[in-house]
């Protein structure tokens, strides 16, 4: 399925919120997951939602999703607080270890925590709660600078976005399809406005950016320099898409850059997603879901991102099993798609 952005969703590698108090830790690891019945018994729960580091979207849309939480909990004896992380590997480990109780992860590097793959050191047990925004990404270069294609970046120095932030979930796959790996050039590491000032004095030949569309660093890069988006091999775009399902095609309008002529055929390389631990509480599941849900264009009001929020994308299969909670709420909704 191939989407086209014309813009509004604004994004950043590495995002999060406020961290909660003496309530995060009302469980003893292990424990904190369990408490769906609590609310139903009246007492009252402190519950924490893993975002990343202050910053960016997943900052930003934590604290969004958080307040409406709270504000629309109705009987739900719950209270909220967006947690402030070192973003999705982290969130992913401290859901396993009990420690908070959702988050906001990027889908490909959920994808491999739950299969041990790609450096996990085992299986982990979380499941997806809801799909969110996309993170639509590609090498960007100077124009006339050499690189036309991903494999012109053979020799080269890069920015493969900030260390340990998890970029190489996806960046690896792509560059792997393409007939590279990071052997073959010399990798920087390097937030995205960095990236664009290192691109802009000649310290690296390209830079792996995005996010939503239109994505700042970007923005920032085509109004100081003429750039190009470099293009995926159409064939191995699609291979790629169908290998991994985090991998979506997106289409970027012409003009959404400066000097972008023509429509960009590029990926979503795994986009954002709420996250627990399987073990999380059936019933808590559901409420969190059925009040988000239902009170979505309040998390719009919030943050552009929040417009994700939509029947068609909080159900999209992005490679992590969704949690049987969740699951309860999108048939009762009538948008869960049907034989899955």
């Amino acid at each position: 399925m191939n989407r086209t952005f014309n813009g509004g969703i604004k994004w950043a590698s590495a995002l999060a919120l406020v961290a909660v108090l003496a309530g995060c830790g009302q469980s003893q690891q292990g424990q904190s997951s369990a408490g769906g019945g609590e609310a139903a018994s009246g007492k009252r729960q402190f519950l924490s939602i893993g975002t990343a580091p202050v910053g960016g979207v997943f900052y930003t849309i934590g604290g969004a999703v958080s307040d409406v939480l709270n504000q629309f909990k109705g009987e739900n004896n719950w209270s909220f607080a967006a947690e402030s992380t070192g973003g999705s590997m982290e969130n992913i480990r401290r859901l396993d270890s009990g420690e908070i109780q959702f988050a906001v992860s990027n889908s490909s590097i959920t994808y491999f925590a739950v299969r041990g793959e790609e450096g996990w050191e085992k299986k982990y047990e979380v499941r997806s709660v809801m799909t969110l925004f996309p993170n639509v990404a590609m090498f960007v270069t100077k124009q006339g600078g050499g690189i036309t294609r991903i494999s012109d970046l053979k020799g080269k120095r890069v920015s493969v976005g900030p260390e340990g932030a998890g970029f190489e979930y996806f960046i690896r796959p792509i560059l792997k399809a393409h007939g590279l790996t990071y052997a073959d050039f010399e990798p920087v590491y390097a937030g995205q406005q960095t990236s664009v000032d290192y691109m802009g004095d000649g310290s690296i030949a390209a830079a792996f950016l995005g996010g939503g569309v239109p994505t700042g660093s970007i923005t920032s890069a085509s109004s100081t320099m003429d750039i190009l988006l470099v293009p995926y091999d159409e064939t191995v775009k699609e291979k790629l898409i169908a290998d991994y399902a985090f991998f979506n095609g997106a289409t970027i309008p012409a003009g959404t850059y400066k000097g972008q002529d023509a429509a960009y055929e590029g990926l979503d390389v795994g986009s954002a997603h709420l996250i627990a631990s399987a073990a999380t509480d059936d019933e808590l599941v559901y409420q969190f879901v059925k009040t988000l849900y239902e009170n979505r264009a309040t998390v719009a009001e919030k943050h552009k991102a929040g417009k994700a929020v939509n029947p068609k994308n909080v159900v999209r299969n992005t490679g992590t099993e969704f949690h049987p909670g969740a699951i309860r709420f999108y048939k009762e909704a009538g948008i869960w798609p049907q034989g899955r």
